[in-house]
């Protein structure tokens, strides 16, 4: 399935995406894609719902906003230097572990939501990336190869990251990681049976149509499954929380001068099975 939300922000509503492109309203069965809903089996009766009702439910107009999707998550984790060929245009050594930081949840925005330019920036950057959602509570996972289980599904994130704050003003990486605006996830959320290869698919970003970012998640350090278990060692993964995987070369600090970000440009990133996000950078400060 892919679970998508729309609707005006903070308004949103639970929808599916149909294999044919058709995006049907769930609302009279399901109350939001929440925390909750991921930890009380929701997925199952989701499932259930779009079986015995698909033709009943509203179909939703192709021109709807859509929303995050997934209601604001408990935890938003990210992982950093997580691909070969970044860790390398950024001169810096691939890490023998992860690198885990965080970004505060009240960045999350819909996919084609605009990015906004915080006070103060100097050094606007993107990262198109792979992220999942959890769909049960970990703690000490003790195989990696239970992990995927654990998995509700998977979706774009755009890690939007501001490097003046986060490399020049101070050791922590959250500020340059977490204004508002700097977490566009979506289209939908695809649960895995939607995406087997996870691990093999083409993803890329473009800025006013040139291609900055153009690789594959077969880059990745530290893949999916490894990542679920060594979070869990160190603190407890719970229903809804987003992990977002790092991003590939070709982010705007590695050129050589710098292609920062400014207001008015167009960033498209895709990620193949798991759809397109747009958004436009905008200045409104």
């Amino acid at each position: 399935m892919k679970l998508i939300r729309f609707g005006l922000p903070g308004g949103e509503k639970p929808g599916v995406q149909l294999p044919d492109g058709a995006r049907i309203d769930v609302s009279d069965h399901v109350a939001d894609y929440t925390p909750a809903f991921f930890a009380s089996g929701g997925l199952e009766h989701l499932k259930s719902v779009v079986a015995q009702h698909e033709a009943a439910c509203p179909r939703i107009a192709a021109d709807m906003r859509l929303g995050p999707p997934i209601a604001r998550p408990h935890k938003f984790i990210a992982i950093g230097l997580n691909y070969r060929k970044h860790a390398a245009e950024v001169g810096a050594e691939a890490p023998k572990e992860p690198i885990v930081f965080t970004k505060h949840t009240s960045c999350i925005v819909g996919p084609n939501d605009d990015v906004i330019i915080p006070k103060g920036s100097t050094k606007l950057d993107y990262e198109v990336e792979i992220a999942f959602v959890m769909k049960s509570k970990v703690r000490y996972l003790e195989k990696e190869s239970d992990s995927l289980k654990h998995v509700a599904g998977f979706t774009i994130c755009n890690d939007v990251s501001e490097r003046n704050f986060q490399t020049e003003r101070g050791p922590t990486w959250v500020k340059g990681k977490s204004a508002d605006s700097f977490g566009p996830l979506g289209p939908f959320l695809a649960t895995p049976d939607e995406l087997p290869d996870y691990d093999k698919l083409p993803i890329g970003l473009k800025v006013n149509g040139e291609a900055r970012q153009n690789s594959s998640t077969d880059d990745l350090i530290f893949g999916i499954p490894h990542l679920i278990w060594y979070i869990s060692q160190f603190f407890t993964l719970e229903p809804g929380d987003v992990v977002t995987t790092g991003t590939p070369s070709g982010v705007a600090m590695g050129f050589k001068p710098p292609k920062w970000l400014k207001a008015g440009d167009v960033m498209e990133l895709n990620i193949g099975k798991l759809g397109t996000q747009t958004q436009k950078v905008v200045a409104r400060y």
